[in-house]
């Protein structure tokens, strides 16, 4: 892992113009800016960062790799620790005793596995529902289209708590294209409202186009270049 972690000192300076952005943002869509969570990404970044951010009154962090996060975990064990990377089934047990939400539930496969995995342990895990919402062959996730249908699926499970909806943007500096993006994910989360349990969370948003998504309705933003100065 490359430790690309900056000093204390420049992580808060950092993390006050991110609150800014995110304040700025939600009142320009006429939203409180508490309606935002910040959710704090930690890939390539040490335990001493994390710490830092916890200190700082930040409480969510996202990791994509199971082995990358064990550190930091350790570091910060009261954090709501997220999984926000693509998740392998034969990696479901190794993430279990440590999520709090898995946020890349891909495909209704993946949410059979980790709910038989969960219900086995007692467990109920709350889950998102990751959204394609840009045509990129990279991209994981349910079409937009077929996202209802597999949202009523999943609700059904047992061992998991759908909360809502995720989405990554296209890998563009085109901002229009952006924001249809977000927009696609805005709407098929109101469209959402009608089924049970409806959804309350959007997840969209990183440190390039935060304010985009809050403008179209993210509730939670996945912040980590931003937080390092890079």
């Amino acid at each position: 892992m490359r430790d690309m972690s900056p000093a204390a000192s420049d992580v808060a300076e950092n993390l006050a113009r991110v609150r800014e952005r995110i304040d700025q943002a939600a009142r320009r869509a006429g939203r409180l800016p508490e309606t935002v969570t910040l959710l704090a990404v930690t890939k390539g970044l040490g335990p001493d960062v994390v710490q830092t951010l916890w200190r700082l009154g930040l409480h969510d962090f996202g990791e994509s790799r199971v082995q990358e996060a064990l550190p930091k975990i350790a570091a910060a064990p009261a954090a709501r620790w997220h999984l926000i990377g693509h998740l392998q089934e034969n990696k479901i047990n190794k993430v279990l005793p440590w999520v709090c939400m898995i946020q890349s539930v891909d495909s209704y496969a993946l949410a059979q596995a980790i709910s038989a995995r969960a219900a086995k342990q007692s467990r109920t895990v709350p889950i998102l529902l990751e959204v394609k919402t840009s045509a990129e062959p990279a991209k994981h996730g349910f079409d937009p289209e077929s996202a209802p249908e597999a949202y009523a699926a999943v609700a059904e499970l047992d061992g998991v708590s759908l909360q809502g909806l995720m989405t990554i943007g296209p890998l563009t500096d085109d901002r229009a294209r952006l924001r249809r993006s977000f927009r696609t994910l805005r709407q098929l989360f109101e469209r959402l409202q009608a089924f049970q349990p409806p959804p309350r969370i959007v997840s969209m948003g990183m440190s390039a186009d935060l304010e985009l998504a809050i403008e179209e309705g993210s509730t939670m933003v996945r912040v980590g270049r931003a937080l390092v100065g890079a």
